[in-house]
């Protein structure tokens, strides 16, 4: 009853691929997507969608009602970051933007949000096509500030549930270093918790051939950023699972010139609440005691800026989806997967609509390239996700993303009678 819903997706790719090029040439990084959430919102308007701008800043909502039945959410993110970017593609960024502490960064898609968004488009251009074969509400949300881990809390607290239909379900999906067309899935935890923090290192500078006058905060670094890769080898359960890493130092301004300070941007990635909560205080015991170990004039500063809550994939809407993805693409394109280290913030908005949240994953890389790679042991050598050099191929890596959102919708729309 559902055959229908396909009719026009052949013309709809060019046009989307199309969007999906231009959205990679123009990327936005966090909380500054305005552009992209115009073109967004634009697509929305003529399908016949109550469109709304500026929902927890720059995100859009846009929301189909077809009669009695369930309301479903279907999310993708936005936005871009600071990667410049090497693929080499006709159509790469080269753009650039001021980040939030003022700098000059290059900004890339490095993370797949542009087919993201575009994905969500195309799905909803089809069901919004085909509402005589499904009945309930339809609730498109183009999150921002996804790579910030706030973006989905900004747009609940802008009243995304109290301004809009509160879903039955919330569906979401990511593109990564999968074969192209197909689908990665799994129950349960999906997606490692993630916790970030800012560290400020104080010493006292001084000329840097009279080191004993001062106290060297890039030597307490150093010593900081060694001593935290201690923290899982020898306080995490060799069961369990959790990631340190420090992505950022910065410290000084000239080779001869001891500094005053040295900053430290310290990620911390967790499966459990008890790992998230010992690794933690983990960081902060390390962080404090090298300073002290070191003299410093004043404590360490350690704010913990943002993270993301575990990403639960509901079990039994899980494998409802799953079952319905079966039936659509077959089950040879259903690859399972483990959790994985990286994070997401879409299950924010399950836990503050109190519904489940079904997340999966499909792929954007050659197929045949990545067959190879996995025959020989080297995925490693692929570009993954947030590397200057990953783009997923255009087709069918769109078709495919375009196709699981609508069968994933209509597994939990109500199914009219009428002759699609």
């Amino acid at each position: 009853m559902t055959d229908g819903v396909w009719n026009g997706l052949d013309e709809l790719g060019p046009r989307l691929a199309d969007l999906y090029r231009d959205l990679h040439r123009h990327p936005e990084l966090s909380l500054q997507e305005h552009r992209t959430a115009g073109l967004l919102a634009d697509g929305l308007r003529p399908l016949g969608f109550e469109v709304t701008e500026q929902v927890g800043g720059t995100g859009v909502v846009g929301v189909l009602r077809n009669g009695d039945g369930p309301v479903v959410m279907l999310r993708a993110d936005i936005d871009a970051l600071p990667v410049a970017e090497r693929t080499g593609l006709p159509y790469a960024s080269t753009e650039r933007a001021t980040d939030a502490d003022g700098q000059e960064v290059p900004v890339m898609h490095a993370c797949g949000h542009d087919m993201h968004a575009t994905c969500l488009l195309g799905a909803a251009t089809l069901l919004a096509g085909a509402t005589t074969a499904w009945a309930g509400t339809l609730l498109v949300v183009f999150q921002p500030a996804e790579e910030l881990a706030r973006g989905a809390r900004d747009m609940v607290e802008d009243g995304l549930f109290e301004r809009f239909p509160k879903p039955d379900i919330v569906l979401g999906q990511h593109v990564g270093p999968l074969p192209a067309g197909f689908i990665g899935h799994a129950a349960g935890p999906v997606m490692a918790a993630s916790d970030s923090a800012r560290v400020v290192l104080h010493g006292r500078g001084g000329h840097g051939s009279r080191p004993e006058s001062t106290v060297d905060p890039v030597l307490m670094a150093a010593h900081v950023v060694t001593r935290l890769q201690g923290i899982v080898a020898r306080e995490v359960p060799p069961a369990e699972a959790a990631v340190v890493t420090v992505g950022r130092l910065r410290a000084g301004t000239k080779d001869n010139i001891i500094p005053d300070t040295a900053e430290l941007g310290v990620n911390v990635r967790s499966y459990t609440p008890r790992v998230r909560d010992r690794v933690r205080a983990a960081v902060e015991r390390v962080v404090r005691a090298e300073a002290a170990a070191q003299a410093a004039p004043r404590p360490p500063e350690i704010d913990w800026t943002h993270g993301m809550p575990l990403l639960v994939s509901d079990p039994e809407a899980t494998a409802a989806t799953v079952a319905a993805f079966a039936a659509h693409f077959g089950a040879e394109r259903l690859l399972p997967m483990p959790p994985v280290s990286a994070s997401e913030d879409v299950g924010v908005f399950g836990e503050a609509a109190g519904v489940p949240t079904v997340f999966w994953f499909w792929g954007g890389l050659d197929a045949d390239t990545t067959f190879a790679a996995l025959a020989a042991g080297q995925l490693d050598t692929l570009p993954g996700n947030h590397s200057a050099h990953f783009a997923p191929v255009v087709e069918p890596t769109l078709g495919t993303g375009v196709q699981t959102l609508v069968v994933a919708a209509l597994a939990w729309l109500t199914t009219t009678t009428a002759d699609a």
